[in-house]
């Protein structure tokens, strides 16, 4: 269970790495750089494919184009070196920015914005004509998601550090609602914050912990199954990719500062341990 890194980007907070089928390549950002890296592990290249704005999320969309969530509310589209605005700002999230996302067998994306000294963090359902759907009000730091196998119900992470847990909602696959809210666990102390996570095929669920140096992987009722340490501190997202879904790619953050936060902070690990993930759903904004 030895993490291997796989590209040493030294960023400073790697982000959302996304499986991208289609290319079959793997696609993750540096968020508060506004860089966009992908990486094809059939040659082991791996190249920064944008620099801009922040991107505080993003998805695969139905036609293979990325779908970026900006700073300001912003929503674009990017393909082949292009960008294409969909959404210019939110004036309400002027000043702010959006924070993980995940798209749903529809096609929409649930995605979280920070919280700010003026207003707690919130989530938000994108919907497929670009308008926004406010779901959750109140939260800390609104971070990583995941469906459960049966898309019956959807986990979210919140890392702030008031909370510290992993909620779950009933999820209903026609109307997008989510229902229900109940806690499904609580980091414990020297275990960091619950940062992006993903769901495998067994169901068991993932969770990235920033500032605990780990990926913890528990089962459906919470249990504890293992746990995965890693060389630096700011272990930031998960997601499953490689052709038969089995490869679990690892991103970190603290790149900007390796005395402190470890030789290896900001680079991008990958574990193989035989177990299968599943893939995103792609998004179907604005197509």
């Amino acid at each position: 269970m030895r993490p291997e890194m796989v590209v040493d980007r030294a960023c400073q907070t790697a982000e959302n790495p996304l499986w991208h089928p289609l290319e079959k390549r793997l696609y993750w950002c540096d968020i508060p750089r506004g860089r966009l890296f992908r990486y094809d592990p059939a040659s082991g290249e791996d190249e920064m494919c944008y620099e801009g704005d922040p991107i505080g999320g993003f998805t695969v969309q139905a036609d293979g184009a990325l779908l970026l969530l900006m700073a300001d509310g912003a929503i674009r589209t990017w393909c082949a070196g292009r960008l294409n605005t969909l959404v210019d700002h939110v004036p309400e999230l002027r000043g702010n920015r959006y924070n993980d996302c995940i798209a749903d067998p529809m096609g929409r994306v649930f995605c979280g914005v920070m919280s700010t000294p003026e207003r707690a963090g919130r989530l938000y359902r994108l919907e497929t004509d670009a308008t926004l759907t406010v779901l959750e009000e109140g939260l800390g730091t609104s971070n990583g998601m995941a469906f459960t196998p049966d898309r019956r119900q959807l986990y979210h992470s919140d890392s702030n550090d008031r909370f510290r847990h992993i909620r779950v909602f009933d999820y209903d696959h026609a109307t997008g609602a989510l229902t229900n809210p109940r806690l499904f666990l609580t980091a414990q102390p020297g275990e960091g914050k619950p940062d992006g996570m993903t769901v495998d095929a067994e169901g068991y669920v993932w969770s990235a912990r920033w500032n605990g140096g780990l990926l913890i992987r528990y089962a459906p009722d919470a249990t504890e199954d293992r746990r995965i340490e890693f060389p630096v501190q700011k272990v930031s997202s998960v997601t499953f990719g490689g052709e038969d879904y089995t490869e679990i790619y690892v991103t970190t953050a603290g790149g900007h500062d390796r005395e402190h936060e470890g030789p290896r902070a900001g680079a991008l690990f990958c574990l193989r341990l035989g177990i299968r993930g599943v893939p995103e759903f792609f998004s179907r904004i604005g197509l």
